[in-house]
């Protein structure tokens, strides 16, 4: 079965072309969505907006514009090692309900980018999005599954979506990414959605791929983006009220 690769990117990313080069090879289609006007592209098919738009509404866009029964759906930033995608497509045809797939992600230096992730609770939320991540981070050691290196796949809640790879069955019956979040939170509404139609979400640690990430949520507390991430984490509660009963 084939594949089809999605990449957006939002602004200028000096890896965007290192990502290209590593996903080419595996994918049957490729496509970049780009809210940059006059972004240059080789290999790959180019779909520019006239106007910005969230990575959600992106991704669907460039998900639309493909054919193929699965999907990688991936962040400029993220190099794919060879043989990835193959790995990820074998695991997906031998699991008929796993609809989201992910690979063991790595920072450029080579330690984990914990990719497989807990469900969010308040309590926790409170703590990685407030200046309380300072004192009690070492209380989320289980939300990013920190000390635990499956070598084996293992099913997740929720996978990070800089790097996806998904069934395009399981989009089509949910009806795609929530265009709703506009930057984070997306692949977190995903994965939920999906737990709760039966589809399953499974981490295959053979498949790797570097993550260059800024991470800057994570270490400025006033940013735009953190409005985003806020806004992100308000629009999952609406949409899921029952997680507020998740401490």
């Amino acid at each position: 079965m084939s594949v089809a690769g999605v990449v957006v990117i939002h602004e200028p990313v000096p890896e965007l072309e290192q990502c290209l080069d590593a996903l080419r090879p595996q994918v049957d289609e490729l496509v970049v969505v780009a809210n940059l006007p006059g972004t240059a592209v080789e290999g790959a098919r180019l779909i520019e907006n006239d106007s910005p738009a969230g990575f959600a509404a992106n991704a669907n866009r460039g998900i639309a514009e493909t054919k193929a029964p699965f999907v990688v759906l991936c962040n400029p930033d993220t190099i794919a090692a060879p043989g990835t995608v193959e790995v990820l497509r074998r695991f997906a045809e031998g699991h008929p309900r796993a609809g989201i797939v992910g690979p063991e992600l790595r920072h450029q230096d080579g330690s984990i980018n914990s990719s497989r992730r807990l469900f969010p609770t308040i309590r926790g939320t409170i703590v990685r999005r407030t200046p309380l991540r300072r004192f009690l981070g070492h209380t989320q050691r289980a939300h990013y599954g920190l000390g635990e290196r499956p070598d084996q796949p293992i099913e997740a809640d929720w996978l990070l979506g800089a790097f996806l790879f998904l069934k395009r069955t399981m989009l089509e019956e949910l009806g795609g990414l929530d265009a709703g979040f506009r930057l984070y939170g997306e692949d977190i509404d995903l994965a939920y959605r999906a737990a709760k139609a039966g589809w399953e979400r499974w981490y295959v640690p053979e498949a790797k791929a570097v993550h260059i990430h800024q991470a800057v949520t994570d270490r400025r507390l006033l940013t735009r983006r953190t409005l985003w991430h806020w806004r992100g984490i308000l629009r999952f509660v609406r949409k899921h009220p029952e997680r507020l009963r998740a401490l």
